[in-house]
């Protein structure tokens, strides 16, 4: 490519003020970082003043893990940029915060001091960008997924940069965005919190026969009997077609596995293979409730058209004296215990007829059961709803970034 044809080192889209500000310059990341060694406790005495790296920040390890005699520990200062040599391919990347200053870390999370060239904010946001972990880190490995990335490796990957205060502008946008996200998933985890406490108080507490908090037209209403799952509906537990046959599959038929199942999600409304209806494929009804029980015990969602699934689930097709939601939601709070059911095999599995006689308590009340599942379905549309904002909002920070930032191919050097 001929000098002229080349490419300009600068972002797709950027503020007003630094358009004009020529290119971004091509930088060594260790330009601007160097690793701090500053030694803390040795052995297995620090293990409650250790740092936890997860992909969205940096916290306080919550486990009580010993060391060996030799492990070597390192204290880290508030500000520091950190980054886990075992996880980079999964975002492992941080600041440590202010109320970790002083607290320590091993050389598997190495941290260190940026210069005055550099603003940490925008370092994070530079490195947490899919296409530099990806490549860089792969590239680090000969191509495979990453193992581990040495601090002189990772010190050598380039970086382009701005001048100080186009860093501090990209950097502000982008807080601003994740602090929106922090505060849309505070209130989600506050939705989930309430939600889960409502259904322990809307459901009868263990020994107990009727709900600490009842709808005032049911106070009266009597106490809430025992029923074994078969009594409230047919149990259907799935089955795989041949495999081998072509002929049944790539049809328009859901066929649902526990993999399928998304926990945070209450209907079933897609699945990654589809089947052919046949005359002895047996249909789930809309409505019906999934629930597995080899393996990943407990996983519940309800069917939103006709569908199959595999030997790995069994599902409730509820009958008219019961409300499947509120069976639905039955079940999801008794959940806890039923995966203790099968807790001494090697391989967790409850069996349909072990499944059909468990026992749940229920109110024989239809009315009161679609009022308990009209509220709680009303918490989960908020759920829903929140859930969805969040993703919106990655979303739209992820397309921002691929704009603010040049893309690591994008330099034609």
């Amino acid at each position: 490519m001929s000098a002229k044809a080349k490419k300009l080192l600068v972002p797709k889209l950027r503020f007003p003020e630094f358009r004009d500000s020529g290119e971004w310059e091509v930088q060594k990341i260790r330009q601007n970082l160097s690793e701090s060694r500053v030694k803390g406790s040795k052995g297995d005495v620090a293990k409650k003043l250790t740092v936890k790296l997860w992909g969205n920040g940096v916290f306080e390890k919550q486990e009580t893990l010993k060391g060996s005699a030799n492990t070597q520990y390192y204290r880290r200062k508030a500000g520091q940029f950190i980054y886990s040599k075992l996880d980079f391919l999964n975002q492992a990347f941080g600041i440590v915060p202010d109320r970790l200053d002083n607290y320590e870390s091993t050389v598997d999370l190495p941290c260190f001091d940026v210069s005055d060239e550099l603003n940490v904010c925008f370092l994070l946001e530079y490195v947490k960008r899919k296409d530099f972990y990806k490549k860089y880190g792969e590239i680090a490995d000969g191509g495979r997924k990453a193992k581990r990335i040495q601090v002189e490796t990772f010190l050598d990957f380039p970086m382009f940069l701005p001048m100080m205060r186009e860093q501090q502008k990209i950097a502000a946008c982008l807080t601003a965005l994740d602090d929106l996200i922090s505060a849309a998933t505070g209130r989600l985890d506050a939705l989930k919190q309430h939600k889960q406490g409502l259904m322990q108080q809307l459901f009868p507490a263990q020994g107990e026969t009727v709900p600490r908090l009842r709808f005032a037209e049911f106070r009266d209403a009597g106490e809430w009997e025992f029923r074994e799952i078969r009594e409230v509906g047919d149990i259907v537990t799935g089955k795989t077609p041949n495999t081998k046959d072509d002929s049944l599959w790539n049809g328009n038929i859901l066929f649902i596995t526990p993999t399928d199942i998304d926990e945070q999600a209450k209907y079933q409304i897609s699945t990654q293979r589809k089947v052919v209806e046949t005359k002895e494929t047996k249909l789930l009804p809309p409505g019906s409730i999934l629930y597995t029980c080899i393996a990943s015990i407990g996983k519940i969602a309800i069917t939103k058209i006709e569908s199959i699934s595999n030997q790995q689930i069994n599902s409730i097709i509820t009958n008219s004296k019961n409300n499947n939601e509120f069976i639905y939601y039955c079940l999801l709070h008794l959940t806890p215990w039923i995966k203790f059911i099968p807790a001494s095999s090697t391989l967790p599995i409850i069996n349909k007829q072990e499944f059909s006689k468990i026992k749940i308590r229920i109110t024989p009340k239809i009315k009161e059961q679609q009022k308990i599942a009209a509220c709680l379905t009303a918490l989960d549309d908020l759920i829903a709803a929140q859930t969805q904002k969040i993703a919106k909002l990655k979303t739209h920070k992820r397309g921002l970034m691929q704009q603010l930032f040049p893309a690591v191919d994008e330099a034609n050097r």
